[in-house]
């Protein structure tokens, strides 16, 4: 299937450009998410009819990303769990319980913006992560996992 690309898409192409994606892809996410438009003639004069305004949008969300991570950038989330010996958790820290404990510290942050490649954390301790704020702009957050005072 090939689609037109309404904004610039993690290693996958450039606002504008026409890329070759797999049916269920384009059908089941980028279509329904406004993020592309199937590659017809008229979806493509369509296209060159809204492209200034796409630019300009996409400037705007760029510059907006950009703002977000000055003030995230390097930033520590502190959350304490339940932990058994040997500081090993009773459960899992996932991208949900950080976009929590960031609330609660003043940083607003979206589940799908954390990137934990190695999965939750099951162990406490120090960890950083990689913040994808928009497709050019991340930046590093520190997880700091503490043993949660008995009660």
């Amino acid at each position: 299937m090939e689609v037109i690309l309404l904004e610039k898409i993690h290693k996958l192409g450039d606002l504008g450009d026409t890329v070759k994606v797999r049916a269920g892809y384009g059908r089941n996410f980028l279509l329904p998410q406004g993020k592309a438009l199937p590659a017809t003639d008229a979806n493509r004069k369509v296209f060159e009819e809204r492209k200034a305004e796409l630019v300009k949008r996409a400037e705007e969300s760029l510059s907006a990303a950009k703002m977000r991570a000055k003030s995230i950038d390097g930033a520590t989330i502190t959350i304490e769990a339940r932990a058994a010996d040997q500081g090993k958790l009773y459960g899992s820290v996932a991208p949900a319980d950080i976009v929590d404990a960031a609330a609660t510290q003043g940083i607003e942050l979206e589940k799908s913006e954390i990137d934990m490649p190695d999965g939750p954390i099951r162990v406490t301790g120090d960890y950083s992560f990689r913040v994808m704020l928009h497709s050019e702009v991340d930046c590093q957050i520190t997880v700091s996992v503490t043993e949660a005072a008995a009660s």
